[in-house]
């Protein structure tokens, strides 16, 4: 038996492609909308298997729509495409019984294996999104392994501190700042790049 599919999307080449791959797939696409509103209004006439929604929509999110579905019990499973990787959305998606979440620029490549995981009844999480989240907010082991002047430092990055400034707040050689910069970075497993650390230090301030 055919799965069948409402897709809904802002972007018509997105929403477009999307359901051309879907249908050569043998999945039935029962509807498609551009809007949140019309698509929530499908997914209750229509009762699909699986509702593929873009976060962000115009009159209704992706994220409203789920939570609508939630508080009124319908059965269809919910399948989020977005470009976002806040983690507050993510946890949402997660309350309002989500079972998809896929970022849009590995759409085409997970889609398939994402509705197989959800007709399965298993929540599908975006590998990428899982690793992005994992590195900018790490486990207490890591930050366990920071000495106690590498937690200073970074807590004076995330005050955008330069290293000029925080060699003289600490009274040290700017030099000795370097290394300490160096030593954090492998410790954390961040990119080797001047703005990794502000990045990191401002995403985990409360950390520090």
């Amino acid at each position: 038996m055919a799965t069948n599919i409402v897709i809904a999307d802002d972007h018509p080449l997105m929403l477009r492609g999307l359901s051309d791959f879907l249908t050569s797939k043998g999945f039935n696409i029962v509807g498609i909308a551009e809007d949140g509103n019309t698509a929530y209004h499908l997914i209750i006439k229509l009762k699909p298997n699986i509702a593929i929604l873009d976060i962000r929509m115009p009159y209704k999110t992706g994220l409203e729509i789920a939570e609508d579905c939630k508080k009124n019990n319908v059965k269809t499973k919910i399948i989020l495409i977005t470009f976002d990787k806040e983690e507050e959305l993510y946890q949402k998606a997660k309350e309002f019984n989500v079972y998809g979440y896929i970022l849009k620029e590995f759409a085409i490549e997970e889609i398939e294996i994402c509705i197989e995981n959800v007709l399965k009844g298993k929540p599908y999480f975006s590998e990428d999104l899982k690793d992005f989240l994992e590195t900018n907010h790490p486990s207490d082991d890591t930050i366990q392994s920071l000495t106690k002047t590498e937690r200073k430092v970074l807590s004076l990055i995330a005050e955008n501190k330069t290293s000029q400034e925080i060699a003289k707040e600490l009274s040290v050689a700017v030099k000795t700042i370097h290394k300490h910069r160096s030593h954090i970075i492998a410790k954390l497993n961040l990119e080797n790049k001047p703005s990794s650390l502000s990045v990191w230090a401002n995403l985990n301030r409360e950390l520090l």
